[in-house]
C-alpha cells in the first residue's frame, strides 16, 4: 500500500457476527474495522506484540460511525482501511465495509499511541511514522 491508498480485508460474515434475525449486530462492524487496522499494521511489517514489546500500544480514541444498509450472514464483505492523517500521537482512519459496490457502513476513527505499560501517550516510532506517512 503507498499512497493515499486503501488497504482492503475481505472476509465472509458468520452466524457468530450475526443477531437472532441474521443480520451483523452493530458492534461487530468496529470488529471488522479493527481487524482491516490490524493487517495494515501487518503489511507494514507491524504486529501488536512485537510493538508491545517496545512499551508502545495503539488504543481507539474515538470513532464516528454510519450504518447505512445490513450485512446478512454468508455475505462477502470488503472492510477498507485509509489513513487520512498521521500525527505524532495519533492517527485518523476512514474506514467502510462494502458488500459488492454497496455501502454497508462508514466510521471516521481516531486511534492513540500510548505506552503499554502506563497507557499514556507517546509519540509513534519514527519509522512507523514514515511508513504511515508514506502511505497516505
Amino acid at each position: 500500500m503507498t499512497g493515499n491508498q486503501e488497504f482492503t480485508l475481505p472476509l465472509r460474515v458468520y452466524i457468530e457476527d450475526t443477531d437472532a434475525g441474521g443480520i451483523v449486530y452493530y458492534v461487530n462492524y468496529l470488529k471488522f474495522m479493527e481487524r482491516a487496522r490490524t493487517e495494515f499494521l501487518r503489511t507494514l511489517g507491524y504486529q501488536h506484540y512485537g510493538l508491545a514489546e517496545e512499551d508502545f500500544q495503539f488504543v481507539v480514541h474515538s470513532c464516528a460511525v454510519r450504518y447505512l444498509k445490513p450485512a446478512r450472514i454468508d455475505d462477502a464483505l470488503r472492510v477498507t482501511a485509509r489513513l487520512d492523517k498521521v500525527g505524532r500521537v495519533a492517527l485518523d482512519f476512514v474506514q467502510q465495509v462494502w458488500r459488492n459496490e454497496e455501502l454497508l457502513c462508514e466510521a471516521q476513527v481516531k486511534v492513540a499511541c500510548v505506552r503499554a505499560s502506563d497507557l499514556r501517550p507517546r509519540g509513534l516510532p519514527a519509522a512507523l511514522q514514515a511508513e504511515m506517512q508514506a502511505a497516505m
